[in-house]
């Protein structure tokens, strides 16, 4: 049999194979449901579509394909989960939803209120509900209050490929949800927030491989609610602070006015950076205090880690504050053009070898204006080892500590800052070892190590540029070295 013939046999024994599964209605009931086409919709960016998508949603046939196109609507499509049972929505990258009307273009409603425990389920959950599915879709606003992706009671809504630009907020997370996935999504110039938990019970939720960049309200916000388990990976957040707007951060968790607020967040290995002409920005920025409690008092959520991220342009790069268990480390900071690290008001902090650099590629123009100081205010009981700071300018210290106590501080390198390298000010029953601070600037006379008030401290075995000034009230000072 030639090469033709056999080709020809193969084709017929395909098409004899498509025809008896076409005959059997494997196809019929996905195709029904699967081409927005097929329910009137034109995806020509001038028609209204809504009707024709909402139809296609509730005909119920699992997978909503939109071919190639441009679908403007003006009303929400809904996806009522338990009443039409598993979707997906597909766009293979090149379907684009216009939401030209007020609320979301796309709103996930199921009846999962409970947790994640799997003795906690309906059945129902798991027959109609479990992972619906946003995948290759581009949506974007026409109307000032138009939103992205929102979803309510949904287990394990999955988002990927996506792109959302020029909505209020990308994706909106209200009232309770489990297990979210967002993944290899591009949220970008929207004129609110790019995920937002919005007072949501949610938790388990992965955030990974996402832009998220020109957002005014915030990257990614969380606020008051009931979160957990939050894994922000590899990630490239940008400038999501508009210069007219409130203060915002990259990242922001603000617990305030929440009975139960957010905790137990791992941000690792992104680069979050810009911009500093918006006010009071932040790249991190973490507001720990929640409701306080009649049996605990004073609370504050964390059980956090950050580390092997990039950092930089902004106010502030990393700002705590009333927060407790946040170990950071493994991270590179510059351009804090306040401060490059701000911790108020905190407890039980992990602070290991992070770099706090002027690197003099950036010396030019406004990026001179960084004064990259650390500032420690009213904190207890943390550990800071292997920090290395260079180069903090036009404040009264590279690193401050105000007004705390029972602090460890350890192997640390303070190179060449103004002023006063390392200044504690009321400070008590702590630690100060085996440290390295000098500059060695040209015509510098910066003092290497200053105490100011506190009691009950040690500060032994340091290399210094100077002569320590200690009061004998405030430490005891033994082993330091210095010219």
């Amino acid at each position: 049999m030639s090469k033709r013939q056999q080709a020809m046999v193969l084709a017929a024994i395909l098409l004899l194979v498509g025809g008896s599964a076409w005959a059997q209605g494997d196809r019929a009931p996905n195709t029904a449901a699967a081409n927005v086409r097929r329910f009137g919709a034109v995806g020509d960016g001038k028609a209204d579509d809504t009707a024709a998508l909402q139809k296609a949603v509730e005909a119920g046939g699992g997978v909503i394909r939109l071919p190639k196109g441009v679908y403007r609507i003006t009303k929400p499509i809904v996806i009522e989960l338990d009443k039409i049972g598993y979707t997906s929505i597909c766009g293979d990258g090149v379907a684009q939803i216009v939401m030209a009307g007020p609320g979301p273009a796309l709103r996930f409603v199921g009846t999962h209120f409970k947790s994640a425990d799997p003795g906690g389920f309906a059945p129902a959950v798991w027959e109609r509900q479990r992972m619906p599915l946003v995948d290759g879709v581009a949506i974007e606003g026409d109307h000032p209050d138009a939103l992205g992706i929102e979803a309510t009671g949904t287990m394990e809504l999955t988002i990927t490929r996506v792109h959302i630009r020029k909505v209020l907020h990308c994706i909106h997370l209200v009232g309770s949800n489990r297990n979210l996935l967002v993944s290899d999504c591009h949220l970008y110039e929207n004129r609110g927030i790019g995920i937002f938990y919005d007072n949501v019970s949610l938790h388990q939720s992965n955030l990974v491989g996402c832009h998220i960049s020109y957002n005014d309200g915030g990257g990614i916000v969380s606020r008051a609610g009931n979160v957990r388990n939050i894994q922000i990976a590899g990630c490239d957040l940008e400038s999501n602070m508009g210069a007219d707007r409130p203060p915002a951060a990259n990242i922001l968790i603000d617990c305030s006015g929440s009975a139960e607020g957010t905790g137990e967040v791992a941000i690792t290995g992104c680069t979050i950076q810009h911009n500093h002409p918006a006010p009071d920005s932040a790249n991190i920025r973490i507001l720990g205090r929640s409701q306080d409690s009649p049996k605990l008092g004073l609370v504050r959520e964390g059980h956090v880690t950050i580390t092997g991220n990039v950092l930089s342009d902004v106010q502030v790069n990393v700002h705590l504050r009333d927060c407790r268990g946040v170990t950071l480390t493994g991270n590179t900071f510059w351009m804090g053009f306040a401060h490059n690290l701000l911790l108020e008001d905190c407890s039980n902090l992990i602070l290991g070898p992070n770099n706090f650099d002027r690197n003099p590629r950036y010396a030019y123009g406004d990026c001179l204006e960084a004064r990259n100081s650390l500032v420690v205010r009213r904190c207890a009981d943390c550990t800071f080892t292997g920090l290395h700071m260079t180069n903090v300018w036009r404040e009264p210290a590279g690193l401050r500590l105000e007004n705390c106590r029972r602090m460890n501080l350890t192997n640390c390198t303070i190179l060449d800052c103004d002023n006063v390298g390392l200044l504690l000010t009321n400070v008590t029953n702590s630690r100060v070892s085996d440290c390295l601070i000098r500059d060695d600037r040209e015509g510098a006379s910066s003092a290497s190590l200053v105490v100011t008030g506190g009691r009950g401290n040690l500060i032994a075995h340091n290399l210094l540029g100077t002569a320590p000034r200690i009061p004998e009230t405030a430490a005891r000072a033994e082993g330091n070295v210095h010219p």
